[in-house]
């Protein structure tokens, strides 16, 4: 992990542990324990965890906070697998489910579950989130491709950054958007006003989201969009579409919850994930219907 936060007006003359807690939703003793090893770096240098920061400075975070040991198996994780050979495993997550234990969730997460069921990812990539080669946020339903080996684990995590795994995803948003196609290309880092959220913004990591309208309603007024991503930022599907001013149909964060439809997660799924294998090159194609609370909602929208 490697992140810059620009300290707003709000956290001037804050200290750098509490500063960075508000930022991140970390605890300050996490914070703490960052700054102590030396991963934590304001303007490019290190700082004991009382400097006071100044509006416009740059936090470089280097590491996330650690997990006390490494997630354990947990056969009670219901995991629904959708495709599986020797080297990969394609699983449907319902919402709700967080993908690996990080700070706030040490446990009860998707791999607690996959360990279960594939004891062998436990030495497979990184082993604090073993297999996971990408995620999906906890409110996200839909497919996730995880790997079984160490040749599967690099095949992927190169096919990822070189944009060569077809992700496509189903969301419900408000408004209709004026062009039935496109793509938003706009960077995004995190939010300076709302420092927990995600915002475009200038000097953010470079991001691309395509688009387009497969259906619209009257009542109320929304449109179906087709996502596909080019890149993999946090929440970026979420932040783009907010962006152009069609927020996702139930996201609370990013200004999705509005009278007319009650949804207590954003409509967003992951429906579609292909590629070429890994390991034996062979094509995979994996479908996901809608979750269910989503098809429910789509029935009771007048078209």
């Amino acid at each position: 992990m490697a992140e810059q936060l620009v300290v707003p007006d709000a956290l001037a003359g804050e200290r750098v542990d509490r500063a960075v807690a508000l930022l991140t939703g970390w605890t300050r003793r996490e914070v703490q324990e960052l700054v102590a090893a030396g991963s934590i770096l304001v303007d490019g240098e290190r700082v004991p965890k009382s400097r006071k920061l100044e509006a416009g400075s740059v936090v470089e975070v280097l590491a996330e906070p650690e997990v006390a040991g490494l997630p354990v198996a947990d056969p009670s994780i219901d995991v629904v697998v959708r495709y599986e050979d020797g080297d990969l495993v394609v699983v449907a997550k319902p919402a709700g489910l967080v993908v690996h234990p990080g700070a706030g969730h040490p446990e009860g997460t998707l791999v607690n579950g996959l360990l279960a069921r594939y004891p062998e990812i436990a030495d497979v990539g990184d082993p604090a989130r073993p297999g996971i080669v990408h995620r999906l946020d906890r409110d996200t339903s839909g497919l996730l491709v995880v790997a079984r080996s160490a040749a599967a684990y690099d095949g992927l995590v190169e096919m990822l950054a070189d944009h060569d795994v077809e992700r496509r995803y189903d969301a419900l948003v408000w408004g209709v958007p004026e062009s039935p196609r496109g793509v938003i290309d706009a960077p995004i880092g995190r939010s300076i006003r709302r420092p927990t959220r995600m915002s475009v913004r200038e000097g953010g990591r470079v991001a691309r989201t395509a688009y387009e309208v497969v259906d619209t309603y009257r009542e109320p007024h929304v449109a179906r969009l087709e996502c596909r991503l080019e890149t993999g930022r946090t929440h970026q599907i979420r932040v783009h579409l907010l962006a152009i001013g069609h927020p996702v149909v139930g996201d609370a964060a990013y200004g999705g919850q509005r009278p007319g439809l009650i949804l207590d997660r954003p409509f967003l799924h992951a429906g579609g994930l292909a590629f070429a294998h890994p390991v034996t090159g062979d094509a995979v194609a994996v479908e996901e219907p809608l979750a269910p609370e989503l098809a429910a909602l789509l029935e009771t929208l007048s078209a």
